[in-house]
Formats: structure tokens, sequence, C-alpha cells
């Protein structure tokens, strides 16, 4: 049913995930994840969508040049993929870094995005964004590492390299609350971080250009996307800040809390994730 393949996007060359017939439904995935997050979700979901599932530019399998990590680069290689496989217009779901590049494809090619669902993050520059510092444990384990993944390589790379067990599997036990992931599953994704030497800086390159998505975003925001907009939190994670950052950014909003469900949503829930984009894309 699923194609794996390579597609030549510009100066980059991205790997994805293809298969099933009908309306094209193009699925980015999250940090530190690849295309293998939805791996659950796609078989029901390519029933009524054509289904595309990409790893980033940097992750995964794609090529990870040095540079093009911010949210208008990274929705240009997504806008690319889906001309070179032949798709004008396409629905767009994103989870955690994959909601900012989901966002900026919305808002930078108006006349190609049919429906824009999000999940488990915020955007960059908008609102005042998370407090890194707080009383609460568990939250400090969920977001420390959004300063940590901006440093030069010479320190997280270097503090990284040899230990990608310890850093990557305390990120996917933090954000996953109680309904942790099957040890397999995160092997898998420690793996790829293993993969080859420029692994752990296409995986950091997203934060690296995060102030550069910033300033982005502030000149997207005064023009609110019109397009329809799921906005999905986990209930013990983002809960419903999620739907909160959406509606100050678009006009026709609806909003999910997955009960139960940590910030790793089509892991986790994923009944309750096909129900909700299977209801949201029909619409």
């Amino acid at each position: 049913m699923f194609t794996s393949r390579f597609v030549d996007v510009g100066d980059v060359r991205l790997h994805a995930v293809t298969g099933g017939d009908g309306p094209p439904l193009l699925l980015v995935h999250g940090w530190p994840q690849t295309w293998y997050a939805w791996r659950i979700v796609m078989p029901v979901l390519a029933q009524h969508h054509h289904v595309i599932a990409v790893d980033q530019r940097g992750i995964g399998l794609s090529d990870k040049p040095r540079d093009g990590y911010d949210s208008a680069t990274l929705a240009g290689d997504m806008v690319a993929l889906m001309d070179a496989l032949g798709h004008q217009r396409f629905s767009v779901y994103g989870t955690d870094v994959g909601m900012a590049i989901a966002y900026a494809v919305a808002a930078d090619q108006r006349d190609r995005v049919d429906r824009l669902a999000v999940s488990e993050a915020f955007l960059p520059g908008i609102g005042d964004g998370p407090l890194l510092l707080q009383r609460i444990p568990i939250v400090n384990a969920r977001l420390w590492h959004l300063a940590f993944n901006q440093l030069p390589s010479e320190v997280n790379e270097a503090l990284v390299k040899g230990r990608e067990d310890v850093f990557f599997g305390a990120e996917f036990a933090a954000g996953a609350g109680t309904n942790k992931l099957p040890d397999e599953v995160v092997r898998y994704y420690v793996g790829m971080l293993r993969s080859d030497r420029d692994a752990l800086r296409g995986s950091f390159g997203f934060y690296r250009a995060w102030w550069t998505t910033a300033d982005q975003n502030m000149l997207r925001f005064p023009d609110k996307l019109t397009v329809p907009v799921l906005a999905i939190g986990g209930e013990q994670s983002s809960g419903g800040t999620v739907g909160a950052i959406m509606m100050a950014v678009a006009t026709d909003v609806q909003t999910l809390v997955i009960p139960g469900s940590g910030h790793w949503v089509a892991e986790e829930a994923p009944d309750q994730i096909v129900a909700a984009l299977t209801a949201f894309l029909s619409g």
C-alpha cells in the first residue's frame, strides 16, 4: 500500500512514504521523530486520502544541509514536494515543530491548502511562549530542550553524541506523560539519530533557526488564516493551549483535547487522531 521514495525539491532531496487514494494529505512530523511517527494512523487515513508522510530537511533519510531550517524554507520544501508529486491543493497536518511548518505552509501558500490540522506545540514569535523555568518538574523536563537545542554544535552535539539514548530517551519519556512509547519505538528513533554524522546537526536545525522563524511569524500574524483549522492537544501535555494559539492566528478554528494523551498524540492516541482527522477533513 505504501511506497518509500526520494524526491528532489530544489537544493535538497526529501524522503517520503506515500500511499492511498483520495485527496492528498501531507503529514509533517515533530522532533525528534521522523515520518515513522505516523505509521499507526497512515493505513486508516489512506483509505480515503493519498497520504504523504515526509522526513523534514535534516531528519531521517532526507538530506541534511547546513542551513535552511527556518519555517519559510521548510514550508517551501513541503510545497515543492507536493508540486513534484503533482498535488496543486492539499490538506496538511503538522505536530510539534511540524505545527510551525504546517502553519507556514498555510500562511505563505494560501491558495494551496484546503485544511490545516496542528497539534502539540506553539508558534515562535506568537504570544509570549512557555516559561522555561517553572516549579513543576515535569514541565521543566518537557521544555528545557527548547533552549538547549539552540546551542552551537561544540556544546549540544558534543554533549549528546554517544549519549543519544540518554538525551532522546528522556525527551520521549517526559513528553509521553503516563502513556510511554514502547521501548522498541524509542530505540528506532534513537537509531536514526545515530545513523550518520549529520543527524544531530539536522535534528537541532529547526531550533537554531528559531528566532528567524519567530520574525517570519510576526510578519504573518496580522493576516489571519481563513482556511479551516483543527487544533489538537494532549490532555497530559499541551491541553487547550494549542487551540488558544491557533485562535490568535486563524478565524475558523476547531479545538480538541485528547483525554489521557501526552505529547506524542499520533502514537499514544491513534484512534482518536484518525477519528478527529476523518471528521475534520470530510467537513
